[in-house]
C-alpha cells in the first residue's frame, strides 16, 4: 500500500511538472504576473514586452501602449523624412548641380563613388559636391537613430502580440501618408514611349 500510495504521488507528481513545462512553453509567466508568449496572441492585461518594466497593468494601458506604438513607427518614417531632406540640404549648401536630386538617386550616386571619396572627405573642405566629415558624421549619427528604432519596432514584433502588430502597420501608414509624398517620382512620357503604336 506504501509503495502504491508512493507510485501515485510520483506519477502526480510527474504530471504536474509536464503540465506546467506545457504551460511554460506556451506562455511564460514571469513572476507570476507577466504574459509573454512565442505565438500569435492577443494578451491585453498583464502582458510584458521588452522588460518586466513594461507590464500592462490596465485596458487604459495597454490603449495607451498601442498609441505610442502607433507614433514610434509615425516618428520613424519622420526620421527617414528628416535624413532625406538633410541630404538634399547638404547637396545644396556643397553647391550639388542637381539641388532636387532625390534621396534614392544620391545614394547611388554615393555607392559608386565608394572609398575613392574617402580622402577628400577627410579634408577640412571639399571641391563640387563633396560631403564634409562632420556632414557624414551627422548623417551617420541620424542613420544609427533610424537603425535603433526600427530594431526597437521589430523586437515589439516578435512579441507576436496581434493588437501590436496591428498598430504597427497602422503606424506605417501614416507615416507613409505624411512623410513620403517627396519620394513620389513624376513619369514623364517620351517620345519613344509610342514608337511601337507609329
Amino acid at each position: 500500500m506504501d509503495m502504491s500510495m508512493g507510485s501515485m504521488s510520483a506519477t502526480a507528481t510527474a504530471a504536474a511538472a509536464s503540465a506546467t513545462s506545457t504551460d511554460m512553453s506556451m506562455s511564460m509567466d514571469m513572476g507570476g504576473s507577466c504574459q509573454i508568449s512565442m505565438l500569435w496572441n492577443w494578451y491585453t492585461v498583464n502582458a510584458c514586452f521588452i522588460s518586466s518594466s513594461w507590464q500592462v497593468k490596465s485596458k487604459g494601458a495597454f490603449a495607451g501602449s498601442c498609441i505610442g506604438v502607433i507614433f514610434l513607427v509615425i516618428a520613424l518614417e519622420g526620421l527617414r523624412r528628416f535624413q532625406r531632406e538633410f541630404d538634399r540640404y547638404l547637396h545644396r549648401v556643397n553647391g550639388g548641380s542637381s539641388p532636387h536630386l532625390h534621396a534614392e538617386d544620391q545614394s547611388d550616386t554615393a555607392s559608386r563613388k565608394g572609398l575613392n571619396s574617402l580622402p577628400s572627405a577627410l579634408g577640412s573642405r571639399a571641391s563640387g559636391d563633396q560631403l564634409k566629415l562632420w556632414q557624414q558624421l551627422l548623417r551617420s549619427a541620424l542613420f544609427t537613430v533610424q537603425f535603433a528604432v526600427g530594431y526597437f519596432v521589430m523586437l515589439l514584433v516578435m512579441y507576436y502580440n496581434g493588437y501590436f502588430i496591428i498598430c504597427i502597420i497602422i503606424g506605417a501608414f501614416l507615416g507613409a501618408s505624411i512623410f513620403q509624398w517627396d519620394t513620389y517620382h513624376a513619369v514623364e512620357e517620351g517620345p519613344e514611349t509610342h514608337s511601337c503604336c507609329h
